[in-house]
C-alpha cells in the first residue's frame, strides 16, 4: 500500500448501491457530471422508467390483479414490446402518469417484495412530466437514482489534501464476483453496502434467495478473507431512506430474520441488523473483528459527503497503522 495512495475498493451485492457511492465521489470531489455526461444518462432513465412499467404489467397478471381502467392496461401492454427507441416521449409520459394512478397498479406495487421491481420506480414516477418533456436534462439526482448494472470494474481518482484517492466499483450480481479477486491487492480499505430495505425481497439472480442474507453472507466471507486482514472494513448500511418508508408501512424485519424480537422501529431494527453484519470473529485474531458501520441514503449527497469524511480519516489512519507510520 502506499502511504500517498489509498485504494478504496466497492463491494456488495447487486443493486446495493455501490456505483451511486462512486457517482457521489464524482459529485463531491470532481465537481459533479457536466451537461454532455449527465445527457448520456437520459437513456439509462428512460429504460429504468419503462422497465418498470414491463414488471408491474408481468406482475399484476402474476398476481391475477386487474388495472382498474382499460387504457392502462392496453398501454401497460405496449410497454412489453422491446424498448428499442430508448427515449420517452410527452404524450408516454401523460400515458405514464395515468398509468401510475390507477389503483390496481398500486396494489400490484404494494407486492413488490414477490417480484423484482427498481428501487427507483416512485421517484421516477412523481417526475414523470419533467423527464419526459422534449428538452429534459437530467439533474444531478435523476443521475443518482438512474440503475444501470455494473460489469467489470470502474475506478473514480480523486485527491483530497493532496492524498490521491482511488474508488474501486465492481459489480454486485454473482456472475461478476469472480472479476473481484484481481482487485483485491493493494487495498487500503473496503467499503462494503448492503441495501438494508432489501429485507422482504428476494435476489434478481434466483428470486428465491433472500437479499439480507445473501449479503450477509457475502460480507462475512469478504471479512475471513486473508486479503484483507489488515484492511479496514468499512460496512454502508445504505437505503436507510427505503428502509424507514417499508417499516413506516408495518413491514418487519422478521420476514428475514423471523428470530427478531424487538419493536418494529427504526432503532432496534436497524441495532439487529448493525450486530448480525458485525458479529465476526476475525481467523488470525480469534477476536472480534474491527467493523465501522454507517446508516446511510447513498442518493443523498449531504449524507454521503459528511459519512465519506468520517470514513476517508478511519480509513488512511489504518493505512498509517498499516504502515507502521503511527501507533496503533
Amino acid at each position: 500500500v502506499r502511504a500517498d495512495e489509498v485504494r478504496l475498493l466497492l463491494l456488495g451485492a447487486g443493486e446495493s448501491g455501490k456505483s451511486t457511492i462512486a457517482k457521489q465521489m464524482k459529485i463531491i470531489h470532481l465537481g459533479g457530471f457536466n451537461p454532455e455526461e449527465k445527457h448520456e444518462y437520459i437513456s439509462a432513465i428512460h429504460t429504468n422508467i419503462y422497465e418498470s412499467i414491463q414488471a408491474l404489467v408481468r406482475a399484476s397478471d402474476i398476481l391475477t390483479i386487474s388495472f382498474e381502467h382499460k387504457e392502462n392496461q392496453i398501454f401497460g401492454n405496449s410497454c412489453l414490446e422491446p424498448f428499442t427507441s430508448q427515449r420517452l416521449t410527452a404524450e408516454q409520459g401523460d400515458a405514464i402518469e395515468v398509468f401510475y394512478q390507477d389503483k390496481g397498479v398500486l396494489q400490484v406495487m404494494n407486492r413488490r417484495s414477490e417480484f423484482q421491481l427498481l428501487d427507483n420506480t416512485e421517484y421516477y414516477a412523481k417526475n414523470i412530466h419533467r423527464i419526459c418533456a422534449k428538452d429534459y436534462e437530467p439533474t444531478e439526482l435523476d443521475v443518482l437514482n438512474s440503475r444501470v448494472q455494473t460489469t467489470g470494474v470502474i475506478e473514480t481518482t480523486f485527491v483530497i489534501n493532496s492524498k490521491k484517492f482511488i474508488m474501486v466499483d465492481v459489480g454486485g450480481q454473482r456472475s461478476e464476483r469472480k472479476k473481484w479477486m484481481h482487485c483485491f491487492e493493494n487495498v487500503s480499505g473496503v467499503l462494503f453496502c448492503v441495501g438494508i430495505s432489501a429485507f422482504d425481497q428476494t435476489l434478481y439472480e434466483d428470486n428465491t434467495t433472500n437479499r439480507l442474507h445473501e449479503a450477509l453472507k457475502l460480507f462475512h466471507e469478504i471479512c475471513m478473507s486473508k486479503w484483507f486482514t489488515n484492511t479496514a472494513v468499512i460496512l454502508f448500511l445504505n437505503k436507510e431512506d427505503l428502509f424507514r418508508q417499508k417499516l413506516g408501512a408495518g413491514k418487519s424485519i422478521r420476514s428475514s430474520f423471523p428470530e427478531y424480537t424487538g419493536k418494529n422501529n427504526f432503532d432496534e431494527s436497524i441495532a439487529f441488523i448493525k450486530e448480525k453484519f458485525t458479529n465476526v470473529i476475525d481467523p488470525t485474531t480469534n477476536q472480534r473483528k474491527q467493523i465501522y458501520p454507517h446508516v446511510t441514503t447513498a442518493t443523498d449527497t449531504q449524507n454521503v459527503t459528511v459519512v465519506f469524511e468520517s470514513v476517508k480519516d478511519f480509513v488512511v489512519n489504518q493505512a498509517l497503522r498499516g504502515c507502521g507510520l503511527i501507533e496503533s
